[in-house]
Parts: structure tokens; C-alpha cells; sequence
């Protein structure tokens, strides 16, 4: 056994978006405003919209999805009529923010993906987010292999992250968002690779579940002190940094560590 095919997730496994702040800021302002009445009546506030309750509720999901789960979990009455102002408030947030440039690329990540695409594996862009295709095109492959004296595989001048998957599947509409698999189901057929043959890349536990139903081999990236999260959820493996991975492990179809 190989893997054929390596599906990245985006956010938060290639590319530390702004996503997180613009949910937990977007809440906060609806809260401080048009919500104000019914505030007292939930469980929140501010400073309890932490990273460990986006990574459990809300990341990996649809956009709505995730709204719909925050709303919830705070206890905030009409959630499934909230949602959907949540989301688009979620949206206007984070679309500034891309445009102020508020991300940065994980380089571990970076490197994963320039290394498995010098040993010939094919790969796939998974998001949920359709935000996720616009974060890669505005990231430079040449000038990040370049900086890292990276020569192998070549990457043509002009040439951004996107360009270096063999599939794109950000946003992609399917009929159950994760931790369903009909996305990761999606992207290995583009990729010609047999769902068992891929390996999933993911950093939130409703995409370590989807990947696990899909009955793909799951390494997940616990970059925020969730390692139990992605553990209980089902992961083959899990590593702080993309750098720990073997990438000719890979190849032989091995989650190992690599050499020191």
C-alpha cells in the first residue's frame, strides 16, 4: 500500500487565516448590538469564545453549519434563525481581513507540500471554506522556495500555492459538510485515488471524523493544545508541526517520524 493521494485541509493546516478572529469578533459585535436584549439570556461572552471551543464547535464545518453550532453552544435562542446573520456578519469580517492581509502561511506546511510534490503525489486542495482558494492564490510558491533554497520539484516564477494541487476543492458544494466525508470523498475521486489510498491532513476534529468515514487515513496537526481533540476524533496520527512528518514514509504509505 501507497498513498496515491494527500488532501489538505486550508485553514489552519496551510494557512493561519483570520477566520477564528473574524467568528469570535462578528459574535462579539452582534452581541454589543443588534443581540443586546437577548445577551443575558446565553452563555456568553467574549472572553469564553476561546480557540479550544472554535477548534471543538466550528472549524472544519460549512459556514453556516459552524455558525449554527456556535450559536448553540453559547445557548443563544433562535439559533437556527441566528445562523445565517452570523455567517454573512462571519464573512464581512473575514473578507476585510484577507484584504488587510492578515495571514500568514505555515511554512511546515509549505514544505510538506513542495517535498510530497518533488516524490510525485498528487494532492488536493479540501475546505469547506471557498474563503480558502483566495488565501492561496495571494501566497507566493516560487518566492517561499526560493527563501528556503528549495530547487526540487521546480516551481514556475509567478507560480502560487494553489497552483501546486493537482485538485481544488475549497468551497466545493456537497450534500453533508464534515465531519460527513462527501468532501474528502470528492477530492479523491478528482484525484483518480482510491479513498483508502489517501491520506487527509486535517487540524480540527470534525475533519479528522470525516476523513475517518470516508475510510482514509487521518494525521492531524494539533497547532492549537488539542492533540486529545484530534486523537478521540480518530487520527492515525498526531504531530505539532508538518516538519515531524517523513515525507518518503509517505510515499510507502507510512505515517513515521522523521530523522533528527
Amino acid at each position: 500500500m501507497h498513498f496515491e493521494g494527500v488532501l489538505f485541509d486550508i485553514d489552519g493546516v496551510v494557512v493561519d487565516s483570520p477566520h477564528e478572529r473574524a467568528w469570535r469578533e462578528a459574535l462579539e459585535a452582534l452581541m454589543a448590538t443588534e443581540w443586546r436584549a437577548i445577551a443575558p439570556e446565553t452563555r456568553y461572552a467574549p472572553e469564553r469564545f476561546t480557540t479550544a471551543v472554535y477548534q471543538a464547535e466550528v472549524a472544519g464545518k460549512p459556514r453556516e453549519s459552524g455558525a449554527r453550532a456556535a450559536l448553540d453552544y453559547f445557548g443563544v435562542p433562535g439559533a437556527e434563525a441566528r445562523a445565517r446573520i452570523y455567517a454573512e456578519r462571519k464573512q464581512e469580517a473575514l473578507l476585510r481581513k484577507i484584504d488587510a492581509g492578515e495571514f500568514v502561511v505555515f511554512p511546515d506546511a509549505t514544505r510538506l507540500i513542495l517535498g510530497l510534490k518533488a516524490r510525485g503525489v498528487r494532492l488536493a486542495a479540501a475546505s469547506s471554506s471557498r474563503n480558502a482558494r483566495l488565501l492561496l492564490r495571494r501566497i507566493r510558491a516560487d518566492t517561499f522556495a526560493e527563501q528556503q533554497g528549495i530547487r526540487r520539484p521546480h516551481v514556475a516564477p509567478g507560480a502560487t500555492l494553489l497552483d501546486l494541487f493537482d485538485a481544488d476543492l475549497c468551497g466545493v458544494e456537497v450534500a453533508r459538510g464534515k465531519p460527513a466525508p462527501d468532501l474528502f470523498l470528492a477530492a479523491a475521486e478528482a484525484l483518480g485515488a482510491p479513498p483508502a489510498s489517501c491520506l487527509v491532513v486535517e487540524d480540527a476534529p470534525a475533519g479528522v471524523l470525516a476523513a475517518k468515514a470516508g475510510n482514509m487515513t487521518a494525521l492531524g496537526v494539533a497547532r492549537h493544545a488539542d492533540r486529545a481533540l484530534l486523537v478521540a476524533a480518530g487520527a492515525d496520527r498526531v504531530v505539532t508541526t508538518l516538519d515531524e512528518v517523513d515525507a518518503d514514509a509517505l510515499v510507502e504509505g507510512r505515517l513515521a517520524a522523521r530523522a533528527a
